[in-house]
């Protein structure tokens, strides 16, 4: 089956709006910019995230971060495997290494990172930064006692009782 927007299901539809709404729901109540997320297992809500940034002082909150939050308390787990995000926006570079470090199956989104652009929300300068070498990003970065820091790293690897992920 392709992606093309007449072969989404009713479900797929309904589950996007459901992003929507609460996008919507939650930016007009105040926690922060419109942007809603739906995490669901076998068609199932799982869990649901929104931007909560400026309410709760975290740049990380995002609405894709909170629901991959609530999702993993919710079955017990750090692997969503089996589960499909539903986010009112394209994820930005953080959501979007977040959505697969948690390793959904699927995304599914309505805005796309220009509409996000044309609102104040642009992500450009993060798209730029990340395949730039170090030494040209622009926030200072510098290597640190990686001497010492590498310790922890080699005990980790001889670990015998480590939850690999």
């Amino acid at each position: 089956m392709c992606d093309c927007p007449h072969h989404f299901t009713e479900e797929n539809r309904s589950l996007m709006r459901k992003a929507i709404a609460l996008s919507k729901e939650k930016m007009e109540a105040g926690f922060g910019g419109p942007f809603g997320a739906i995490i669901t297992k076998d068609g199932k809500v799982i869990a649901e995230g929104y931007n909560q940034v400026t309410s709760s002082n975290d740049p990380t909150a995002h609405a894709e971060v909170t629901a991959i939050r609530n999702a993993c308390q919710a079955l017990g787990t750090f692997d969503l495997k089996g589960c499909e995000i539903y986010t009112s926006c394209e994820p930005c570079p953080m959501c979007l290494s977040a959505i697969y470090w948690a390793r959904l199956d699927k995304i599914y989104y309505a805005n796309s990172r220009e509409d996000a652009a044309e609102i104040g929300f642009d992500d450009a300068l993060l798209y730029d930064e990340i395949p730039k070498p170090i030494e040209q990003r622009s926030i200072p970065t510098e290597r640190l006692l990686e001497d010492e820091a590498i310790k922890p790293f080699k005990d980790w690897q001889a670990k015998e009782d480590k939850v690999p992920y």
